[in-house]
C-alpha cells in the first residue's frame, strides 16, 4: 500500500530517533569522524524536522503520478536532495544554528554521516519495519 501523509510521518520519526540516533552514536563519540561532538544530533534532528515538510511535498507528488506509488529511486533523490538543503543550511550559508562553528565541520564528516544514517534509515524501511510491523505496509505506513 501507498504510505499516507501520517505514516510518511510516524514512519521518518520513528526511525529517525532510534535508528538514526543508534548511528549518529558512533560519529558522535568520536570513533567516526573528528572529535565528539553533538553536531551530528543537530544535524539529525534537522532531518527529521526539514523531512516532515517534505513529506508534504513528496505525499502531493506521489499521488500526481498514475500508480501512486513512489519507487525506490525517488526515495534516493528526495535523500539527495535533503542532503543538500540541510549541507547548505549547516555548512555553506549557515543559517541551522549548530553547537560549533561551521567552519569546523568537515564536509566529509558531514556526508558520511548523513549517508551513513540515510543508507540506515532506508534499509530499516525496507526491511525491519515489514518484520516488526507485520501490518505497517497494510496501513499506509502508520504503525500507530
Amino acid at each position: 500500500m501507498t504510505p499516507t501523509l501520517l505514516g510518511r510521518w510516524q514512519t521518518r520519526l520513528l526511525l529517525l530517533t532510534t535508528i538514526g540516533v543508534f548511528v549518529s552514536l558512533p560519529f558522535a563519540m568520536g570513533w567516526i569522524g573528528p572529535g565528539a561532538n553533538s553536531v551530528y544530533f543537530w544535524i539529525l534532528g534537522y532531518v527529521a524536522i526539514f523531512g516532515i515538510g517534505w513529506d508534504v511535498l513528496y505525499d502531493y507528488l506521489q499521488k500526481s503520478r498514475w500508480d501512486r506509488d513512489w519507487p525506490a529511486v525517488y526515495q534516493l533523490l528526495a535523500g539527495i536532495w535533503e542532503l543538500v538543503f540541510v549541507f547548505c543550511g549547516v555548512k555553506l550559508f549557515g543559517f541551522l544554528p549548530i553547537p560549533l562553528p561551521k567552519e569546523e565541520l568537515s564536509p566529509a564528516a558531514f556526508v558520511l554521516h548523513y549517508s551513513v544514517v540515510w543508507l540506515a534509515v532506508f534499509i530499516s524501511s525496507q526491511s525491519l519495519m515489514r518484520i516488526i510491523f507485520i501490518r505497517w505496509r497494510f496501513r499506509g505506513g502508520e504503525w500507530l
